[in-house]
């Protein structure tokens, strides 16, 4: 019985951490979308890893590409988080935007923890399923 017990405490202690992890990329993410809306490049950019911030230089740049290549991030008029997982070793996180032609995109954010928390280091982007309604 008591190694139910501790089988128990240690499957919900898991599932806690996931859940507060799973929290801690949508906190990010959601802060990185709120900081395009606002067309404060600066913000957006600092939840960008190293990789991304080099790759781009200036926030600037980073910005101009997000705003030009996709504007479903830029400016979506719906934000739906859905599931987190890992593929291949990488943490991905899906959200659901809707852009603003109202077309439904799954944008998959690559996401990286690092010592001051959880950055995104990369995205991929596939149109939704159409739902007949």
């Amino acid at each position: 019985m008591r190694y139910f017990i501790l089988s128990l405490i240690f499957v919900f202690g898991l599932s806690g951490g996931a859940r507060a992890d799973e929290a801690a990329l949508r906190a990010v993410i959601s802060s990185q979308i709120d900081a395009f809306l606002a067309e404060d490049v600066d913000r957006a950019y600092s939840f960008a890893s190293p990789f991304i911030q080099r790759k781009f230089g200036t926030p600037e740049t980073f910005g101009s590409m997000v705003r030009e290549g996709y504007p479903m991030v830029w400016r979506p008029s719906d934000v739906t988080f859905l599931d987190a997982e890992v593929i291949a070793g990488k943490l991905w996180q899906s959200v659901l935007l809707r852009g603003p032609a109202g077309k439904s995109w799954i944008v998959d954010y690559e996401m990286i923890e690092l010592e001051k928390g959880w950055k995104i280091n990369g995205v991929q982007v596939r149109a939704a399923p159409e739902v007949a309604v």
